[in-house]
């Protein structure tokens, strides 16, 4: 253990302790809740200190660890800045993995990360050990496409239906940034921000120079099923809601009834950007917008409001003084009166030391959508990630994968009410003012009920023998885009999947033959799968008739097997061997053995649509016996086989 770190300080605030029960469920699932997040800017209590101290010197972890966790849970937002407050927080996890509670010690380490304004290596070094079998390992999207390039000629697999497709030029104006976008309850409205007009009263420093507007347009009920790119009819301005002023990130209520937006530089605003409200009238028109007042706007920037499913709760993103990083996602609810309340901090399990933007509450989960670049598991600048309410409190976020995120940023979600299609804007990677809309169908990853755990192991099913390879899950039911991914180095996957529903595991990799399985997913799954490495590749079932060279329905299986292993692997080449027994005449079973290797040369290249120059025949007739001196008929047997020989091609990375 380290020596001891708790000094007293006599600057700081003495506070009474809170009732200990309010943490009491936390500390036994092994989880952190700072109930005084929205109550206190800055815990200390010297008595405490003095005891953590005392536990320390004594060497009591027993005593220490829930001492330890009890003080932390108290921390207001302001602890979190200070660097002393921080080492208890990492005393924390240091004991709480002396004592074996690991969960803890992630759960700690997690938000000591998080905020953390320090160098983080030590605390990430030994994360990333404890998280080892945790992280997600995501494949390259460019190999993902590649991979279902190889296998569009296999039945069983599929393409994706349209993965990173804009909205087009119906939404998207060239050279101008569309972001910030929301629908309607019944999908058939469609609201966004765009920067495509000249500000006629641009002053430098105080405005920008193109205007921010909302436009809005209607699902297109009419198109045909060759106009994919009309789904939605021309865009027109917001008008009465549009102003001179920088107008957008509208929010509709589930009701319909209100639009939430952010206008900027209004001389009626607390800050710089406020959020405004207007109700829709009996014509359909909105009404004047109101600022939401001083209980949710700040002195500073407000924006990228979001209802919850019940209408009662705003969510918002700020960078006002108080939060944990530049930009906080914050929450204000109504009381009985329908009155907007004071502003809270969502927390510090969302936020970070950096940016969090852009939530979005899902219309009918309590799952909770936004952008960050300042949690743990990041494709590029600004992310997507998803949080599931548990009561009060938000559960560890959950990056949800390079279907969506890649290394450019992404912000503004948006899921339909049906959860099958998702709007959001993404910018390139180093060119941040070049925001378009997107839309596609929504993957497994960002799917609000995908939380059914699919774990398991493969080996090999004679050695158990581990390999390296992809795991890929196809879902057979509504065809719901999954992110594969690689094996970790013991053999071992995992998939957050919908319940219910059937799918399709493929394993693949240069050291095996393809497993596929369909599967019905019921609760929390592990299985245990086996494999046969190609080391030795040699089939039972590929045995032929006495004189004949024609293949048997038996030998497909196998065969497919070798198929598509060749289709997954294009860097391998096939020899196949062709053996027959030595009775009969040499040159007859030369010819004979010839045609069984071609006829099953031939199958393999027609029905996995593969080069010639891939899969090689040649007869070997009786010149090559297993059994040298044929007595019985089961030495024949063993000597008519058939062998296959796979090969990869040198490349230049084998060079280098």
């Amino acid at each position: 253990m380290d020596a001891q770190i708790f000094k007293r300080n006599k600057k700081n605030i003495e506070l009474t302790a809170l009732n200990p029960t309010d943490t009491s469920q936390a500390f036994k699932a092994n989880k952190l809740v700072f109930r005084n997040i929205h109550t206190l800017p800055y815990y200390h209590h010297s008595a405490k200190i003095d005891q953590l101290n005392k536990f320390q010197r004594d060497k009591d972890w027993e005593n220490l660890y829930p001492a330890l966790h009890d003080y932390v849970s108290h921390f207001g937002i302001g602890n979190f800045y200070d660097p002393r407050s921080l080492d208890i927080l990492w005393q924390l996890a240091r004991v709480s993995e002396y004592l074996g509670k690991i969960e803890m010690t992630k759960e700690a380490l997690r938000i000591l990360l998080k905020h953390y304004r320090g160098d983080p290596q030590k605390a990430l070094l030994r994360y990333d050990s404890l998280t080892k079998f945790d992280k997600p390992l995501y494949v390259e999207l460019d190999k993902y496409y590649e991979m279902l390039e190889l296998r569009k000629h296999i039945d069983t697999l599929r393409p994706p239906r349209s993965i990173l497709e804009t909205m087009g030029e119906v939404i998207n104006s060239p050279n101008h940034e569309d972001y910030g976008v929301t629908l309607s309850k019944d999908d058939n409205e469609l609201l966004f921000t765009s920067k495509r007009t000249k500000n006629e009263n641009y002053r430098r420093g105080v405005n920008s120079e193109y205007n921010e507007d909302i436009y809005f347009t209607f699902r297109n009920d009419e198109k045909t099923e060759e106009e994919e790119d009309e789904e939605w009819l021309p865009i027109k301005e917001l008008q009465k809601i549009n102003t001179e002023y920088n107008e957008g990130s509208p929010c509709i209520s589930k009701d319909g009834k209100y639009l939430v937006f952010a206008r900027c530089y209004s001389p009626d605003g607390l800050g710089n950007c406020d959020l405004y409200i207007a109700e829709r009238q009996s014509n359909g028109k909105w009404s004047e917008p109101k600022n939401l007042g001083e209980n949710i706007n700040g002195v500073s920037w407000d924006s990228h409001p979001s209802f919850s499913i019940t209408g009662d709760t705003l969510f918002f993103a700020s960078n006002r003084k108080g939060g944990f990083g530049g930009t906080d996602i914050y929450f204000s609810e109504k009381d009985k009166k329908g009155r907007w309340q004071k502003a809270k901090n969502i927390g510090a399990v969302i936020n970070t030391r950096r940016n969090e933007v852009s939530p979005f509450m899902h219309p009918l989960h309590h799952v909770l959508y936004f952008s960050s670049n300042g949690q743990l598991i990041n494709f590029g600048d600004f992310d997507i990630y998803k949080t599931y309410q548990e009561g009060v409190e938000w559960t560890e976020p959950y990056n949800i994968g390079p279907l969506v995120n890649g290394a450019g940023s992404e912000f503004y979600f948006a899921i339909d009410s049906k959860s099958r299609k998702l709007y959001y804007a993404r910018a390139e990677e180093h060119v941040p003012k070049s925001l378009d809309l997107f839309s596609f169908p929504l993957p497994m990853e960002a799917q609000p009920t995908a939380t059914v755990k699919f774990s398991g192991r493969i080996t090999e099913e004679t050695t158990g023998e581990v390999f390296e390879g992809i795991v890929s899950i196809i879902d057979l039911d509504d065809g719901i885009e999954v992110a594969p991914k690689y094996m970790r180095e013991d053999g071992s996957f995992e998939f957050e999947l919908i319940n219910k529903k059937r799918y399709m595991i493929i394993i693949q990799g240069e050291n095996f033959f393809r497993l596929e399985e369909i599967f019905f997913l019921e609760g929390d799954t592990e299985v245990n799968l086996h494999t046969r490495s190609i080391k030795n590749v040699r089939f039972e079932s590929i045995e032929f008739d006495k004189g004949s060279s024609e293949l048997k329905p038996e030998m497909e299986n196998d065969l497919h097997l070798v198929i598509n292993f060749l289709v997954d692997q294009p860097n391998f080449n096939l020899e196949i061997l062709g053996h027959t027994d030595r009775s009969g005449d040499e040159s007859i079973n030369l010819k004979l053995s010839q045609a069984r290797a071609e006829a099953i040369r031939d199958y393999i290249i027609d029905y996995g649509s593969l080069s010639s120059k891939r899969v090689i025949a040649k007869g070997m007739g009786s010149k090559t016996p297993i059994v040298k001196d044929e007595k019985t008929e089961e030495d024949r047997q063993l000597n008519r086989r058939v062998e296959f020989r796979l090969s990869r091609e040198k490349s230049a990375e084998d060079d280098s």
